[in-house]
Formats: structure tokens, sequence, C-alpha cells
């Protein structure tokens, strides 16, 4: 199986692409697994969910929660685990909840975990040692992080529009895997790292059309304020 497991939707603050959109985009690039994992928000994985209703792809329900100390990924999660709590309590909740606990991107530039990740090693199930839109060098950081401690691993496009879906995933052997299966195969280390990171100008092409998306949200916040 093909699993891309950190994509975006447009109930991100910074992205507009429906969640039909990425369920398409998945399927046209042969992916057979996305996890969809929206900030703060639920929504967008669960539309996706019903819309590949009888599709051959599987969609695992997200979240990507801003704890004090950096973002962490709630996967197989089907509620929303509110922003601003501790790393301690952003993890006790998604454990709670019956998810997967990731650290996306932890040495990203403007987006690294803040805290010192060595304290949480127990409590986390895998590390993102490859996101397509960061850079090379952070990601190999990462890699080295999870090898050093011995720690499972996924690989994800983080992608907040269609063209940029399936750039980076695991490849997981099998056969129409349930999400329980697929996490005990990355728990187990048995999956494959692949993609590459978004060139320069693919980076600088995403980040205006993230930008464009926040201020379009927080303009729409301020006049709904008014």
């Amino acid at each position: 199986m093909k699993a891309d497991l950190h994509v975006h939707t447009c109930y991100s603050y910074d992205s507009i692409s429906l969640p039909q959109e990425i369920v398409k985009a998945a399927l046209k690039n042969g992916l057979n697994c996305i996890a969809i994992c929206d900030h703060g928000e639920i929504k967008g994985a669960l539309e996706a969910i019903k819309f590949a209703f009888n599709k051959p792809i599987l969609i695992i329900p997200g979240i990507e929660i801003r704890s004090k100390q950096g973002d962490i990924l709630g996967l197989n999660i089907r509620k929303i685990i509110p922003n601003g709590l501790s790393v301690k309590q952003t993890i006790k909740q998604i454990k709670k909840a019956g998810g997967f606990v990731v650290i996306p991107h932890p040495f990203g530039f403007n987006c690294s975990f803040k805290g010192i990740l060595e304290d949480f090693i127990d409590s986390i199930d895998a590390v993102e040692v490859l996101n397509t839109n960061i850079f090379k060098k952070d990601n190999q950081k990462a890699l080295k992080f999870a090898k050093k401690h011995n720690l499972a691993f996924i690989a994800s496009s983080d992608a907040h529009s269609p063209e940029f879906v399936g750039r980076g995933y695991l490849e997981i052997p099998g056969d129409q895997l349930s999400v329980q299966q697929i996490f005990q195969q990355i728990k187990n280390k048995n999956v494959r790292i692949i993609g590459r990171e978004t060139n320069i100008f693919e980076k600088g092409i995403a980040f205006l059309k993230r930008n464009l998306c926040k201020i379009e949200y927080y303009v729409s916040r301020k006049k709904k304020k008014l």
C-alpha cells in the first residue's frame, strides 16, 4: 500500500482544497491511503471518508494540534482535541481517543518542535522523517533522530493543495490493510520511505498559496465579528 499520512483540506486555515479534490488527487497518483490532518478540525476528514465510500482508497481521519511546544498529529481521531495544551496533555487526549501520536516536521524551519523531544520519546508512536514541504537537511535531521532513538517513522507530502498529494508517502507491505494493521507495520518499521522534497520554485508557490489562504481566513473571521 502507498500511504500519504499528512494531508490538508480547506478545513485548515491555510488551504482551499475541497476534501473531494484531495481524494481525487490521491487516487490519480496511485495512493491507497491518506490521512487528512487539518489544523484543529476533523470535518475535512469526515467529508473525505464519505466521498471515498466504495472507492479504492482508505481515508484515515486525523487532526494537527498546536500544543504549547509544537505541532502534534493525532491519526485515527474523530474528535477535536484543543490547541494550547501541554505536550503531555495533548498526547494523553490523543491516546484516550484511540489515536496514533506522530510528531510532524520536528526540525522544520519555522515549524519545528520547540520542546525537548527526547522527553516524550516513550509517549509518541512515530516521527515524520520525510515532509516534502520542508528542506532536505531538516528531514535528514529527523531521520537521524528517529534512528538514534529507535523510533518508528512516517513519510508524507503535508500537501495543502491537490498537486502535491502523494509527493511523499510510505510504501507498506500488504494489500487492503486496516488502519490498525498499517499502524502495526509502522511500529515494526516494516515500511519504506518514498518521495522527495519540493524544489525552491514549488516551495515558493506553496508558500504563496498558503499565505493567501491565511489572509482570506483571517479577513473572513474579522468580517464575521463585525
